[in-house]
């Protein structure tokens, strides 16, 4: 097709001969099917993967009925899934309750287009990059969408006229406040320490062997993780649908197709933000060592790491127990929010004070005074909280007591 693969500096590797004027149409529309395509294959593999995975951990034997190894299983359900009837609860919202499965599908989608799978490839007199979209503010455009996509979660929980799924829409909306507060904190550090907010800037960042999670941004990193577990609502997290509380949560009332795009969205997310992580903080799909053919086996280098992190994923599902919700809390506002805040501010002031001992010390000691006054007064807050709860509990127990022995 005309395609000259080439190195990251431009080098040509291989040419097949002809130029063709519409050539950047075709790569853009080739480039959508593809990504497409892989994030609805990639799903299919989660899921037989995690089945697996836990399956082989607990000694069982998972799918091995639909194709070989049990491939098609993820396939054959969502096939029954489709063809299921759809089911409309009576005091549901039904244009918002039709609604919100798309408003959680699309936002999974449409973030994996800012995600670099790989080097540059030259086609004709044309370059463009193994990436659908590489706009100058990625990042911002994936914080956005991670945000967006809690509406769905949000809005099927309300529409369904129901009160388990609205206490899971409630639940999802904490999630969010809690931990995207966290997660954009961690992300800034990411952005100052790259001095770029596209995507393929901060991979060219991490040149050679100087990842992120290799240098200053290791915290971040790990709270990065951490807070985008809980936005994904993936164990230990999984607060949203708590099968043991909520019956299904949010999704309780859906059925048929729209059940199924939930669940699309749950593990095609998982996989976008998998590859965000690996984007940020583990150089992305950029291979340290100088290697031959760079742009046709970057991708595969990208797909090892990226493997690896879904694998910690199911690890997580199949060992940690399930959070209580006020851990939850704790975790999010009074653990991850000023950690992140801290170390973001340490950056900040190693990067103005360029090396004046005299101007970090006093930087650090101002971020530290009100990190930890506005600490305390979370922590007053929450003991507070905690306290008018517990004593609720015992004047609700003793009223309980009272009226199981007759006696009021």
């Amino acid at each position: 097709m005309g395609l000259i693969l080439a190195t990251e500096q431009g080098d040509p590797l291989f040419s097949a001969g002809f130029d063709f004027w519409g050539w950047p149409i075709l790569i853009i529309l080739v480039k959508v099917l593809v990504s497409f395509v892989f994030c609805l294959v990639g799903v299919m593999l989660m899921v037989w993967f995690e089945r697996k995975a836990i399956s082989k951990m607990q000694n069982r034997v998972g799918p091995n009925r639909a194709g070989p190894f049990g491939l098609l299983q993820t396939l054959a359900d969502g096939t029954k899934l489709f063809f299921k009837e759809d089911l409309f609860p009576e005091r549901s919202d039904k244009w918002v309750f039709r609604l919100a499965p798309y408003l959680s599908a699309v936002p999974a989608f449409l973030m994996f287009a800012i995600i670099p799978l790989g080097g540059l490839v030259h086609y004709g007199k044309h370059s463009t990059y193994l990436q659908l979209a590489n706009p100058p503010m990625g990042v911002l455009f994936s914080l956005a969408l991670s945000g967006i996509a809690v509406y769905g979660v949000m809005l099927a929980g309300w529409s369904s006229g129901s009160k388990y799924p609205l206490m899971g829409a409630v639940r999802a909306s904490a999630h969010m406040v809690s931990y995207e507060a966290a997660l954009g904190l961690s992300l800034a550090a990411v952005i100052l320490k790259s001095g770029t907010l596209s995507t393929q800037g901060i991979v060219a960042a991490q040149s050679g062997y100087r990842w992120n999670v290799a240098t200053t941004v290791v915290v971040p990193f790990v709270i990065f993780c951490i807070a985008a577990t809980a936005e994904l609502n993936r164990p230990p997290f999984d607060l949203v649908e708590a099968e043991s509380e909520l019956v299904g949560g949010f999704h309780t009332e859906y059925s048929s197709a729209r059940f199924a795009f939930f669940f699309l969205a749950e593990f095609m997310n998982t996989i976008t933000m998998s590859a965000l992580i690996i984007t940020l903080f583990l150089g992305g799909p950029r291979i340290p060592w100088d290697v031959p053919f760079f742009g046709a086996i970057s991708p595969l280098w990208f797909m090892l790491k990226l493997i690896v992190l879904l694998y910690v994923y199911v690890l997580l599902r199949a060992t940690l127990p399930r959070f209580r919700y006020d851990q939850l809390m704790d975790l999010g506002w009074k653990k991850l929010i000023p950690a992140s805040l801290l170390w973001l501010l340490l950056l900040a002031a190693g990067d103005v004070a360029k090396g004046n001992r005299a101007e970090v010390f006093r930087n650090l000691l101002f971020a530290g005074a009100g990190i930890a006054a506005v600490w305390g007064l979370l922590s007053a807050a929450m003991r507070v909280g905690r306290k008018t709860s517990d004593q609720e509990l015992a004047a609700g127990a003793a009223t309980g007591k009272r009226l199981s022995t007759g006696r009021l």
